[in-house]
């Protein structure tokens, strides 16, 4: 049957017909054979890795289950024992407690840095450097780091730079354009836009692209579900359009919360109070709906917000259409998640206080969303 779908196929086959001389391993097979085994390549996943690739200016891309199985697949790829890999010190919380957790034991050396200055990173750089990862915006925190001068570093030094570029999407950043040599989504965010489906991304090289699929999508099994590859393309198709939406919303909201007497700071790259803002217009088209706010007391705001908000949903994640916010008590981050030295808490405590409200803002009226946070914000 001959036929052209507007809207892509979804092939949620786990296996596909073959020859009677292919070869039952991924080392016999060939990229130019048919499909073969969902795990090693399915149409609809690679209609997606296409398009993300598009996306980031990217020759290649290889999608995974979750975002963190995407970064597990880098440190599996580009790290060996005796490299040392240089990483913020404020980053997503699962990718700092894997490197807080297991990485060491691999006998990887592990040196985390405020990114945000380079003159540390500069000095944390040894000949046994082998990746530079960076998150920027980071997580939870809203800090930025400067992608062409971190990757310059990177180039001098003979090291690699890996970015998760979640926050800013590629509708504000092409990080490869500026110098870096992979790009990291949790697809779970702003991509699919609708919160309904995980995943993440590695793009680079194409040669890269492929023997990280050969060597550890393949082995460590960590695939994108055909389904959730097809609901992430859903997604895609609103995706330019749901930023501009997001963007705004998180203007009118981050201003709404600046001028609020019960609100101590607001940390949004698009405001002018944003200590790195002339950075953020330098390297971000579109500002993203990120955006993180200090009150007095957080811990009883953060009850009143989880009982009484009706239209803002008090939840984790991020870049749904759906508001969502959740507070992070400093004390916490610090115990279960970035242990810092002295110093870096310091420069934490400097953008999260004593503990920072997340807000992602969603799609739905700015004005309603500022409403519904306003009737908590004025019992404080």
């Amino acid at each position: 049957m001959n036929y052209k779908p507007v809207v892509p196929d979804m092939v949620l086959s786990g296996s596909f017909m073959a020859d009677h001389d292919a070869s039952f391993s991924i080392k016999g097979q060939q990229e130019s054979l048919p499909f073969f085994y969902t795990r090693w390549g399915n149409p609809t996943i690679k209609q997606l890795e296409a398009k993300l690739a598009d996306l980031e200016n990217a020759e290649a891309c290889v999608a995974f289950g979750s975002g963190m199985a995407a970064v597990a697949a880098l440190f599996l790829y580009e790290l060996r024992p005796g490299d040392r890999l240089l990483i913020s010190d404020v980053c997503y919380a699962a990718v700092a407690e894997v490197v807080e957790d297991l990485i060491p034991g691999l006998n990887i050396d592990v040196a985390k840095v405020d990114m945000s200055d380079l003159e540390k990173a500069k000095q944390a750089l040894t000949t046994e450097t082998k990746l530079i990862y960076i998150e920027t915006p980071n997580n939870p925190i809203m800090r930025l780091t400067d992608i062409a001068a971190v990757s310059e570093l990177a180039r001098q030094a003979g090291a690699k730079v890996a970015i998760d570029s979640t926050f800013a999407t590629p509708v504000a950043t092409r990080p490869i354009d500026l110098g870096v040599d992979y790009v990291i989504h949790s697809l779970t965010k702003y991509l699919n836009g609708h919160g309904d489906a995980m995943g993440g991304a590695i793009l680079d090289a194409a040669d890269a692209m492929e023997e990280i699929r050969r060597k550890i999508l393949v082995k460590t099994g960590g695939v994108l579900s055909p389904f959730n590859a097809w609901l992430t393309m859903r997604g895609l198709t609103t995706f330019p359009l749901r930023m501009r939406e997001h963007e705004h919303n998180a203007f009118e909201v981050s201003k709404m919360l600046e001028t609020h007497p019960a609100v101590k700071r607001v940390f949004y790259p698009g405001l002018p109070s944003h200590p790195q803002h002339e950075l953020a217009k330098k390297q971000m088209d579109n500002f993203s709906g990120m955006l993180t706010f200090q009150v007095e007391n957080g811990r009883e705001a953060s009850r009143l917000f989880s009982e009484q908000l009706n239209l803002v949903k008090y939840a984790v994640s991020l870049g749904h259409h759906h508001t969502l916010i959740y507070y992070m008590p400093t004390e916490d981050m610090l115990e279960t998640t970035f242990h810092l030295t002295s110093e870096q808490e310091e420069s934490y405590r400097s953008y999260a206080g004593d503990g920072v409200f997340r807000l992602s803002a969603g799609l739905e009226n700015a004005a309603d969303i500022c409403e519904d946070l306003k009737q908590v914000l004025d019992q404080l």
